[in-house]
């Protein structure tokens, strides 16, 4: 894979189906009514809309599916995906065939996603999310920890970092006695999208500069489907594209205030990463952040921060690779029915096999 991919000029609009286009509508809708002007968010509202995918109470072919409570007091918790009937060959290029319903005797890389949703909304059981990681275990053979969160504006910067880092300590500290025995904990990826990617990004930044407060825990790769980046400047992408569904700047304005200190703005470095020299020169000096790679799409008013956010890992001398959909819009990988989707779980795939080699 180059450093740089795009996958096809862009064209003059987004061309999608018109299922697409009325459920990404419905969604942005919901989300409006659901931000108060007053700074909160009305949760009964987001309830009847953001549908949750429980545990199967039936075994799933090819999975094991579990809840993992890490801190209850503060509503921390994963859901864990472990693939059991490893057949293919995995990232390690292994191969190994278990009987369905067992666990695979075949050590698997582990995947530790945190989902999208403005640090706002959704949690690790809405069903898109239940559906993508599955998806994520089963094509790439890997075990998959959805982390669920604490939400903004109830919880505000670092909350959300704080939960990340704790679920990373919580899993390498071999706590929890239902975490697989297979999980090669040197071989860990870290993730997400939106929001997602960008508490993936700081949970990275404070694992790998306290590296050795770890036992088995590695991360060797970070993954960062349209990442949710800002500052205060107003990029060409968000200018052009101001309108877009669910990422409209009102609404990633809004996102921002309810999410980041009080007295605050975007130039904050959780949203500008590296909008100051001191961030650029930490960064520099952090020689175990890990291979990445980040994903953008053409009509992703976010997609400019993201590829400032490129650009600046490879300013700081890290292995970055940048691939971009033009006719992605917003959350496009949420959508089977989209050609980019299938194109987006193989760069994964390939992406996380390319990093379990190497290692």
């Amino acid at each position: 894979m180059s450093d740089t991919t795009t996958t096809n000029p862009s064209p003059a609009s987004p061309i999608l189906p018109w299922k697409t286009k009325i459920a990404l509508s419905l969604l942005s809708t919901v989300t409006d009514f659901a931000r108060r002007n007053n700074g909160t968010v009305n949760r009964r509202l987001m309830g009847c809309f953001d549908v949750n995918a429980k545990v199967p109470s039936q075994p799933v072919p090819g999975l094991n599916i579990s809840d993992i409570t890490v801190d209850p007091s503060r509503n921390l918790w994963f859901r864990l995906y472990t693939p059991t009937d490893v057949t293919a060959k995995s990232p390690s290029g292994d191969t190994t065939t278990t009987a369905e319903g067992g666990a695979s005797r075949q050590h698997l890389p582990v995947f530790i996603f945190f989902h999208g949703g403005g640090f706002a909304f959704l949690s690790a059981a809405s069903v898109g999310y239940d559906v993508i990681c599955r998806r994520f275990a089963r094509e790439n053979s890997a075990i998959v920890v959805s982390v669920n969160y604490r939400l903004s504006p109830e919880f505000k910067y670092p909350c959300q970092y704080e939960d990340g880092f704790d679920v990373l300590k919580f899993i390498d500290s071999k706590q929890c006695k239902d975490f697989p025995a297979n999980a090669d904990l040197s071989r860990c990826f870290l993730g997400g999208d939106s929001a997602g990617a960008n508490i993936a990004h700081h949970a990275t930044v404070r694992a790998t500069k306290n590296s050795n407060t770890f036992h088995e825990l590695k991360i060797i790769g970070l993954i960062q489907i349209q990442p949710f980046y800002g500052g205060e400047e107003r990029t060409e992408s968000e200018i052009r594209l101001k309108n877009a569904p669910l990422v409209s700047l009102p609404r990633t304005d809004w996102l921002w205030k309810v999410f980041l200190p009080d007295g605050c703005d975007r130039n904050h470095e959780a949203a500008n990463v590296f909008g100051s020299d001191k961030l650029v020169e930490e960064m520099k000096r952090n020689m175990d952040f890990p291979h990445t790679l980040v994903v953008i799409g053409g009509f992703d008013p976010l997609k400019d921060w993201a590829r400032r956010y490129y650009e600046g890992l490879k300013k700081c001398g890290k292995d970055v690779d940048l691939i971009e959909y033009p006719n992605g819009v917003h959350a496009f990988y949420c959508f089977p029915e989209l050609p980019e989707t299938d194109l987006l779980f193989k760069e994964v795939h390939d992406f996380i096999a390319k990093k379990c080699e190497a290692k």
